[in-house]
């Protein structure tokens, strides 16, 4: 059996709780024993992430540096292993936006330095030429990851089957049974190479103090959590131009349903008109929140049983199936009963629709431009609610409950070129379904779709993103070719080629910007919309 070195044994009598305390004291050498203890694992899955081991040590050591700022957050020390290793995972699936790695880059002196071991060799010593690099990932990237993972972390961790057994949270019989396979895969030629070139690769001494040296100089963690440790790790998220692009594309969608709401409260005449308008729209408001709620629930299962994430990810598809068949479904019937609604009580109760603006075909309930191309009117708005047998609008700018435009709609359902609305379908469409060439909304199906959900042959979702040839996110991300995601499923998931695929940042992030101001500025017309329906309609005593 082979020899366990007496600082390690030392070590691992300390346990986590009692290190995360000392650190959140400020203790910094505390910290560089956590550092110690972990940074096998961190660089292990890194690596077997990414295949590059200058990414992969780049990423443990930015792991730990993020760890440190936010260890005030962490409310179970005792899970600081699985906490760490999430912070890892996280970051391992955005390497590809990222244009460096630069993990001192807030680094204070290095007078830590002074107290390396002689003995210690330097990273250049101890790294692998790029030739032996490459054919050391030539030979773990047919492993698939389930058994490579395993693999990897047992020829750094002292061939010890029981430290990775602790490390993936597996039974030992588990593990070995890993091993088996994946030395089976593994060519027998190539699987020598790689045991040795693993060994080598091993972090030592000189990686945690380039820890230790990256943390930031005047703040501890406990320090950090009064002035923003969230916020900061927020910030970072919302940095990401595509994060961002998704999340303001989800956004939009919210602010639409309140405004929507307050134009349905105008446009109402009766109790009952307001009742269900109220009824309504919290119900699409709450039900939408729901979803989200669910989806997100389904992301953090697939982190905690992260065996069971295939179970999880067909569930998370079979919910946002059911949304994007069910909502136009439930949508079309709501506003068919708010039209039949309208026509009852306008029968019913004629003295809540004397206002010569409540009469059916007034000027102040719809308008219809004189001036025309092609014989369809330029501008073609309602702003009334429509009673049982209305028409939908239709004109080159359309708005209304059915808005049908030959450049611009928006509306309840709208459909045109550039369309906005709770479920639009157009060339550019947003809203909280939307179906088009490009896509932004709540769900968004298209080529290119963006949003909390989001389907096409390129996506980029929040929480779900499935792909015909790529999907990115920070939940789900399937696609039939390239996925880059905390949870991928794909030929190549947050492989090298799945980053190549996606390796045009600048061009991304161009595109990205624009989406996001194009998702903004779809509110514009739904804005203007609930205030030309509270200037005609409004205002009135009931």
């Amino acid at each position: 059996m082979m020899q366990i070195p007496e600082n390690m044994i030392s070590l691992e009598l300390i346990t986590d709780a009692e290190l995360v305390a000392s650190s959140l004291a400020g203790d910094r050498e505390a910290f560089g024993r956590i550092v110690q203890r972990y940074q096998r694992l961190l660089c292990s899955l890194a690596y077997s992430a990414t295949g590059c081991l200058s990414h992969s040590e780049d990423l443990a050591q930015e792991a730990f540096v993020d760890a440190w700022r936010q260890l005030a957050t962490l409310r179970e020390p005792e899970k600081l292993r699985p906490w760490l290793c999430g912070i890892l995972r996280y970051k391992v699936c955005r390497l590809h936006r990222s244009e460096g790695h630069e993990p001192v880059r807030r680094a204070e002196g290095l007078e830590l330095a002074e107290e390396m071991p002689s003995g210690d060799k330097s990273s250049q010593d101890l790294a692998m030429d790029k030739e032996e690099q490459a054919i050391l990932w030539s030979a773990l990237e047919r492993v698939p990851e389930l058994y490579r993972e395993p693999l990897v972390l047992y020829y750094r961790e002292h061939r010890s089957v029981e430290h990775v057994a602790a490390a993936l949270d597996l039974t030992e019989d588990a593990v070995k049974q890993r091993l088996a396979r994946g030395r089976k895969i593994l060519q027998e030629r190539i699987l020598s190479f790689v045991e040795g070139a693993l060994s080598r690769s091993t972090p030592g001494r000189v990686f945690t103090l380039g820890v230790l040296a990256a943390l930031p100089a005047t703040v501890t963690p406990a320090r950090a959590a009064g002035i923003g440790v969230t916020a900061v790790a927020h910030g970072g998220f919302l940095a990401k131009t595509t994060g961002l692009a998704a999340l303001l594309a989800s956004a939009s969608g919210v602010v639409s349903a309140v405004l929507t709401l307050r134009a349905n409260l105008d446009q109402a005449r009766t109790p009952r008109e307001r009742r269900a308008a109220v009824k309504t729209t919290l119900g699409v408001f709450f039900g939408a929140l729901g979803l989200l709620g669910v989806l997100y629930l389904l992301r953090a299962a697939a982190f905690h049983w992260w065996e069971q994430r295939v179970l999880f990810a067909w569930l998370s598809q079979a919910v946002v199936l059911a949304f994007m068949v069910g909502f136009p479904i439930a949508l079309f019937r709501v506003m068919r009963a708010a039209r039949v609604l309208r026509s009852t009580e306008r029968r019913q109760h004629p003295q809540y629709f004397s206002d010569p603006r409540d009469q059916v075909g007034s000027s102040a309930g719809e308008y219809r431009s004189r001036l025309t191309l092609l014989g369809v009117p330029l501008v073609h708005a309602r702003f009334s609610s429509p009673d049982d047998g209305a028409p939908p609008v239709f004109g080159w700018f359309a708005g209304g409950d059915r808005a049908y435009g030959l450049l611009i709609a928006w509306g309840g359902f709208a459909v045109a070129p550039i369309s906005v609305g709770a479920v639009s379908i157009g060339i550019f469409a947003v809203g909280s379904l939307s179906v088009g060439v490009i896509s932004l909304g709540t769900a968004a199906v298209g080529l290119i779709g963006i949003g909390c959900m989001a389907a096409g042959v390129k996506v980029y979702a929040w929480l779900h993103a499935v792909g015909w040839s790529t999907a990115a996110g920070g939940g789900f991300a399937i696609a039939r070719i390239a996925a880059i995601g905390p949870v991928a499923f794909a030929p190549h998931a947050n492989d090298s080629v799945a980053r190549q695929m996606f390796a045009a940042p600048h061009e991304a992030r161009t595109e990205m910007i624009i989406f996001s101001v194009s998702a903004v500025l779809s509110i514009i017309p739904i804005a203007y919309y609930a205030r030309a329906v509270r200037r005609r309609l409004g205002g009135r005593q009931r």
